[in-house]
């Protein structure tokens, strides 16, 4: 059974190429939900709102999860609130950009 974990690991295949990390771990993943039926919802958010990858890096993440075989369809929403900063960011990011 499908699960948030297999929601994260399709969503690690993501790569931000401005900064050559994945979203989950650069923590722009704020959440997924899976629906009985298959419909998964992604809430993310990006570095900054000017992102001028804003549409193609939500469309990377509906494919992404759409490649899995439980999945019928996949919702991404961009939120702002909280704001992204790169305490988010997993340990090993933080300490690649200097935090």
């Amino acid at each position: 059974m499908l699960d948030k974990e297999d929601i994260y690991v399709a969503i690690s295949s993501v790569i931000d190429p401005e900064v050559g990390c994945n979203l989950v771990e650069l923590g722009l993943i704020y959440d997924a939900t899976i629906s009985s039926d298959g419909v998964v919802h992604v809430t993310m958010t990006l570095s900054t709102r000017g992102c001028p990858l804003h549409i193609a890096m939500q469309q990377w993440v509906k494919e992404a999860v759409e490649k899995l075989e439980e999945v019928k369809r996949c919702d991404v929403e961009i939120v702002w609130e909280p704001a992204w900063n790169i305490t988010m960011a997993a340990p090993h990011v933080r300490s690649r950009f200097g935090a």
